[in-house]
């Protein structure tokens, strides 16, 4: 297992060099000065309004608590089936690997960003290709699970996204050109950043890559203006926080979870991102899997891995956690996304959030202090654990753990469901305030499961276990499904044959989109979940799609080009889809005239 994880490693790092990842200054081609003056672009107000603009699309899940619904109601349920091709826009090259970004719309310009660290800026109205910029990323990069990038960030003039090598980069919007480039980690030990940045008060929020590899997760605030750090708050108990260049606190307590030293490297990675609610100020980001996989070398809840954490934006201090999975052992990344949403429960008004756990449970929490409220499975099997109590506690299965290895080259083995790659992955759900669903991506497969000793090595793979993923149904593996916050219920499900890997949008109109790797946009009706309309893309569909209005009509966006986990992990599961062709290319869709 080591060595697969290894030779996967130094291939991507290969790929990576041989397609332009040298050395060099980081640069932009085809950037053209900007004709005559310009307004500065978003502001602070602006994205915090995103939800309710419909001319643009200006954050990373279509406003800052990433519901991913829209208001618009010009291409609805009884409508979409007519729904055409506008235009599409290739990426370009050779470099088809996971395209996993979602677009961001602003000022008659479409900004996405593309595998091995790339950014382009393409014409709204035409598709035709504005600027694009590559980062020229160093030998030697460790991603973990693919060359993907899941969007950027918008602010002022400035567009601002992350690189594989763990750095943050500020481009002129206009142009392309480099604002200012700084980086966020040592990419030799690990370190990686795949994220789409948040913007909170003049601040760009992001989180880091690399569990994998024995790193501590954290997430920290930038100057948008400069890039200059104002504060770091790592997310594994024992590591100091800082403010504006001086300690701000220990994260947790020193060895409450954590045995010895194991502290420094955690694991804990944050690397999907955050959301970030006005109402209680609060930012709220996952933390991935505590290091190494191997739980038994590890003794304790090992907080705060496989959690949500609610963060004050200004200062970087943790206000209150819940963890998903205690002491977990199965790689159960608790870094899914924390949707803010309200609801009146038992009569009740609440002010909630909702996460659909790589563990395959679906948690309802009070966002004002993280009191747990619910937890439902959302998927067919869970092997781990029987439920939550009503303290929000798991009820483990003991037998569902992967055995000691002790002395042995290889511990007992277990079959545990869902496998490592979750019962949702990185891929978005969305909210529908009309319908009061959210609409989760999830898959439902197993794996075979072992542990093995490993020790520490900076820069090498820190898992200390083994695994092979294996189907559990007959007639698919991905499911889109209804949830209803309220009851815990699966309202309806599609079943997909290949995993879904891709984010959902819904809107007012009655409408739920999301992508396959077989290559299909699909939207669904959101209150029965009938497929209503599906278009061929040419490759897996794994980006997340969005809609805005743009000269009174309404488009539809999303990015093609099949990679990501599944092909590089997904072990037989991987070899029933191999066929898929990869691909690099934006479509946007509208209504036809008349």
């Amino acid at each position: 297992m080591k060595e697969r994880f290894r030779r996967s490693m130094a291939g991507l790092a290969a790929i990576t060099l041989a397609l332009g990842g040298v050395s060099a200054p980081l640069m932009a081609q085809n950037a053209p000065a900007p004709a005559g003056p310009t307004p500065n672009g978003p502001t602070d107000a602006q994205l915090m309004d995103d939800a309710n603009s419909t001319g643009d699309v200006l954050t990373y899940g279509m406003g800052p608590r990433a519901q991913r619904f829209s208001p618009l109601t010009q291409i609805n349920a009884e409508n979409v089936g007519k729904l055409v091709p506008a235009f599409a826009a290739s990426l370009g090259g050779e470099k088809q690997r996971g395209q996993e970004s979602q677009p961001l719309v602003y000022d008659g310009t479409i900004y996405v960003t593309g595998s091995y660290s790339r950014l382009f800026a393409f014409d709204a109205r035409t598709g035709e290709q504005k600027w694009k910029y590559e980062a020229r990323l160093p030998d030697g990069i460790m991603p973990c699970c693919d060359v993907v990038n899941r969007g950027a960030a918008i602010y002022g003039d400035k567009i601002i996204f992350a690189t594989l090598d763990a750095r943050l980069v500020a481009l002129n919007r206009h142009t392309g050109k480099v604002v200012w480039n700084k980086q966020i980690a040592d990419y030799q030990a690990g370190y990686s950043a795949t994220a789409a940045p948040l913007i909170v008060h003049g601040m760009v929020i992001t989180g880091n890559s690399g569990g994998e590899f024995g790193i501590v997760g954290a997430v920290e605030a930038r100057d948008v203006n400069t890039g200059e750090l104002i504060w770091h708050r790592p997310v594994v108990e024992g590591n100091m926080g800082t403010l504006r260049g001086k300690d701000n606190g220990i994260t947790g307590k020193l060895n409450a979870t954590w045995e010895g030293d194991q502290w420094k490297t955690g694991g804990g990675a944050t690397w999907l991102g955050g959301t970030y609610d006005p109402d209680t100020n609060l930012l709220y980001f996952g933390t991935g899997n505590p290091a190494p996989w191997n739980s038994h070398l590890r003794k304790g809840d090992n907080l705060y891995t496989a959690s949500t954490l609610a963060i004050d934006p200004d200062t970087g201090v943790i206000k209150w956690h819940f963890q998903t999975t205690p002491h977990d052992g199965w790689d159960f990344d608790g870094v899914n996304e924390f949707i803010p949403f309200d609801a009146t429960i038992n009569g009740k008004p609440m002010k909630l959030g909702a996460k659909a756990d790589r563990n395959g449970y679906f948690f309802v929490l009070d966002r004002t202090n993280g009191k747990f409220i619910s937890a439902s499975r959302f998927v067919m099997k869970t092997t781990w654990a029987e439920g939550f109590t009503k303290d929000g506690k798991p009820i483990v299965i003991p037998a569902g753990r992967p055995g000691d290895p002790a002395a042995a080259a290889k511990g007992p083995s277990v079959f545990s469901s869902p496998s490592f790659l979750g019962g949702k992955n990185w891929m978005p759900m969305a909210y529908n305030q009309g319908t009061g669903l959210f609409y989760v991506p999830s898959n439902d497969w197993g794996m075979d499961i072992w542990n093995e000793p490993i020790s520490y090595k900076k820069g090498a793979a820190f898992l200390g276990a083994g695994f092979t993923i294996k189907p559990i149904a007959e007639d698919h593996i991905g499911a889109l499904r209804a949830m209803d916050p309220k009851t815990g219920k699966i309202v309806w499900e599609y079943k997909n044959k290949a995993p879904l890997w891709g984010g959902v949008l819904t809107t007012a109109g009655n409408l739920v989109f999301t992508g396959t790797p077989e290559g299909y946009l699909k939207a669904f009706d959101a209150k029965t979940g009938q497929e209503l309309w599906k278009f061929q893309t040419g490759s897996g569909v794994v980006g997340s799609p969005v809609t805005w209005e743009q000269d009174g009509e309404q488009y539809v966006a999303v990015m093609s080009g099949w990679g990501g986990a599944v092909p590089l992990w997904g072990g037989e599961v991987a070899k029933s889809f191999k066929d898929i062709n990869q691909g690099g290319s934006l479509w946007v869709f509208k209504m036809p005239k008349g």
